[in-house]
């Protein structure tokens, strides 16, 4: 049992291999158009929609009662099919601090050799490209993050001081700015369209969710809500920052129970796909990353 979870939907329930669950998406079957960019995002969140906690000293992390290595498996399975990995400068700052993972850990972890296997059995370059959303512009950029001579791209406003546009493009293989105070959602869609990208997966935190969502560009959520309750004041959830102007309305598209995970205190491994019709486009959002 430890190796499977319960499919619950699509209908009819059954029992089904927890390794390659998500694979079984064939995320790339919605890039067949070329005209067509599939974007999504993933999150774990406990019960009481905590997706991490800010300790009294350092930085604000995805909480350890939650992570776990099954969910983590079902994260490289998404992220090892885009073509490029979304994330922010803050990740950068953190993940070079070592107090984040590699968003991509295929590379030397044996558990998930196979995820390599199937970037080559699909005429793929080792691994996605990475675009960085930043700012500030403040941010280092680990050498381990540019293995398999992946792209490195950053997207950043029109206001974002020169200087460090100029120091960054040194560093990276393309800058580009996208809206005035804020990245702007659909123009960053159609500059990844204009460059080529199919599927491009979202590891970033919840204001850059928020963005995504308010530009009407992200087609959809994984969510996995592991079977704990956390508490805490100091906290985020998926999504952060002002109400939307209308609800999102997002259809269920996958639920699995996995009862194996947490000692028997399960965790659900959910996919919804975002409506096109309650798309918003919502002006409101702050910077995703300081």
């Amino acid at each position: 049992m430890a190796d499977e979870v319960l499919q619950l939907y699509p209908l009819p329930a059954r029992k089904v291999p927890l390794k390659g669950l998500y694979l079984a998406h064939d995320l790339r079957k919605h890039q067949a158009d070329s005209n067509r960019l599939f974007m999504l995002a993933n999150f774990i969140t406990s019960l009481d929609g905590r997706i991490s906690i800010k300790p009294q000293i350092g930085r604000e992390t995805i909480p350890d009662q939650i992570a776990n290595a099954r969910d983590w498996r079902l994260f490289q399975e998404l992220a090892i099919q885009a073509d490029l990995l979304l994330t922010t400068g803050r990740y950068l700052r953190d993940y070079a601090a070592g107090e984040a993972q590699d968003i991509l850990r295929v590379y030397d972890d044996p558990n998930l050799a196979d995820l390599m296997d199937w970037r080559t059995e699909h005429g793929l370059p080792p691994y996605p490209d990475l675009a960085v959303i930043s700012g500030s512009m403040k941010f280092p950029l680990p050498e381990t993050l540019r293995r398999g001579d992946r792209k490195v791209l950053v997207f950043t406003t029109r206001s974002a001081d020169a200087a460090l546009i100029q120091d960054v493009e040194s560093q990276v293989d393309e800058v580009v700015a996208l809206g005035d105070g804020s990245v702007d959602g659909r123009e960053l869609k159609a500059a990844l369209l204009a460059m080529g990208y199919g599927v491009v997966c979202s590891a970033a935190g919840p204001k850059v969710h928020r963005l995504l969502l308010a530009a009407g560009v992200l087609d959809r959520l994984y969510l996995t809500l592991a079977g704990k309750l956390l508490g805490g004041k100091r906290s985020s959830s998926i999504v952060e920052g002002a109400l939307f102007d209308t609800a999102i309305a997002c259809r269920l598209s996958s639920l699995y129970y996995d009862p194996a995970a947490f000692d028997g205190s399960g965790q659900l491994f959910t996919s919804y796909d975002v409506k096109p019709e309650t798309k918003l486009q919502d002006h409101h959002e702050s910077h995703p990353d300081s």
